[in-house]
């Protein structure tokens, strides 16, 4: 599996980057860790003619912990995101998804931008950026805007991203103190994707509820996150089986998915609530 011929740019700032997809057009793609890009590439699934790294952009790289928000660079490793100390204490439910993305050699290079950016509905991180309520900033041509987790994702691999943005930062509240949180994930092996993941956030008279890998996008619910927060339990569930559109693949026919998706719901409420304090 060798992929077709490319030429290689590694720009050491963003306007350079953002000035190769211009002059390249559809040619071009950034790469970040390359987990997702690399292997379509080899497959001849995608075939370009230039592809931009963006490991010598410092500007999007980095952790910032603040009174309200955390600030992470899209070029933050996932082993960054689990060793960040603020991160983990501010965010717990963050470290705790990141222990779960594939193994510790893919999280050493794979970075939190690419695992959002590219729309792949298995990711992680997408469902956890959308029960966090995050935010992501794109830079293109004409500047900079923000665009909510929850109205970035419109299909499988199509995002709210123009063709000539970059994904450079993610912007996510901290919740109240007290509320519990939980990730909780089942797949077939070390490394692979979710059958099915649930986010789940609990706090006092409110709740934010996510899953992964059971539509075309990632499913924020929220009648879900509604009926958790009056303490209906059966009712976010209800709610959340109701939002899913689970397709039959390698990893089961519907009818098992929608039983795995149940299941892994109730452990993550129950672990959200158990961490409440």
């Amino acid at each position: 599996m060798i992929p077709a011929g490319f030429e290689y740019h590694r720009p050491a700032d963003l306007t350079s980057a953002i000035g190769i997809l211009q002059e390249h057009g559809d040619e071009a793609r950034v790469v970040a860790g390359g987990h997702s890009l690399i292997p379509m590439m080899k497959l001849r699934m995608a075939e370009l003619g230039h592809l931009i790294d963006l490991q010598d952009i410092d500007a999007m790289k980095g952790i910032a912990v603040g009174g309200d928000t955390v600030t992470i660079g899209a070029m933050t490793t996932q082993h960054e995101l689990i060793v960040h100390d603020g991160l983990g204490a501010a965010l717990p439910i963050l470290r705790e998804a990141a222990l779960q993305i594939a193994d510790p050699q893919v999280r050493y290079v794979g970075t939190i931008g690419g695992n959002v950016a590219n729309g792949d509905p298995g990711n992680d991180m997408p469902g956890l950026m959308q029960c966090l309520n995050a935010r992501f900033d794109l830079t293109g041509p004409d500047g900079s805007r923000q665009v909510a987790a929850r109205d970035f994702y419109e299909a499988a691999y199509f995002t709210a991203r123009e063709d000539e943005e970059i994904l450079t930062a993610i912007i996510i509240p901290i919740p109240a103190p007290g509320t519990g949180s939980a990730y909780i994930k089942q797949k077939r092996k070390i490394g692979d994707y979710a059958t099915a993941a649930a986010a789940v956030l609990v706090g006092d008279g409110t709740a934010s509820v996510a899953m992964t890998n059971l539509a075309d996008t990632p499913i924020w619910s929220e009648a879900a996150g509604a009926a958790l927060a009056a303490g209906d339990i059966d009712g976010c569930a209800a709610a959340m089986l109701g939002a899913i559109d689970p397709q039959e693949d390698m990893r089961g026919p519907v009818a098992f998915k929608k039983h795995v998706a149940a299941v892994v719901l109730r452990r993550a409420i129950d672990s959200a609530l158990s961490r409440r304090s």
